[in-house]
């Protein structure tokens, strides 16, 4: 059956072996930023998309059930799917979660300053940059770091946002082009609920990455 890792215009999937190298990689990677901060361990926010559930099956391989902090962070435009399938990757892998709705943070700003009532993508922005203080808040507490989930082709287009998604001690995945996040999330066991989802950062209703950007993946990859 084709998958989305099939399909693309230019073929920059890995083989077997270079796969499997990259996933003792990023692991050791992972393993290595928290060992060099003298933390506890990491913090990693869930969306239920692709990008942060690769993320956490590799950050829950290297630092163990017990060293991994996920944080799903619900909102008003959130996909009831997308909340449900976060939590299912922290039962899954069986790291500790916390569910903290991000709606009475971002109402509050919208407040303070009320002529952004009606401009989503600036309500959408402060969405992320909620959840990165949330990240910060509770590694601060725990002596942890905040891992991201951004990707190669995000960060090359400049696909993200400021002091929000970005806002980060490191990328696991930030070298991987979004076909080898598919192709990496399929060798490591993510279930295919989670590859077969329009990527989308939920910033605002039924926003998707591929249809704000203009252009698929694949070709972007290109």
């Amino acid at each position: 059956m084709a998958t989305r890792a099939d399909a693309a215009p230019l073929d920059v999937r890995f083989d077997a072996d270079e796969l499997e190298a990259r996933r003792e990689h990023i692991v050791s990677f992972i393993q290595r930023v928290v060992d060099d901060a003298g933390a506890e361990g990491a913090v990693l926010g869930l969306s239920g998309g692709i990008d942060s559930t690769l993320t956490a099956h590799l950050a829950a391989e290297a630092l163990g059930e017990d060293g991994l902090h996920g944080l799903v962070m619900p909102g008003a435009v959130s996909r009831d799917r997308n909340m449900s399938d976060a939590e299912l990757v922290a039962h899954d892998l069986e790291i500790a979660y916390d569910v903290v709705e991000i709606d009475p943070i971002v109402d509050g700003l919208c407040n303070a300053y009320s002529e952004v009532a009606d401009d989503e993508r600036a309500v959408g922005n402060a969405r992320a940059r909620v959840r990165g203080v949330l990240n910060y808040l509770v590694a601060n507490h725990e002596d942890g770091v905040v891992l991201g989930t951004g990707n190669r082709t995000e960060a090359l287009v400049g696909y993200f946002t400021k002091y929000g998604d970005q806002a980060v001690d490191c990328n696991p995945i930030g070298n991987l082009y979004k076909q080898q996040v598919y192709q990496l999330a399929e060798h490591v066991g993510v279930p295919e609920r989670y590859i077969e989802k329009d990527p989308t950062a939920e910033l605002w209703a039924d926003q998707t990455d591929e249809e704000e950007m203009g252009v698929d993946y694949g070709t972007l990859d290109a």
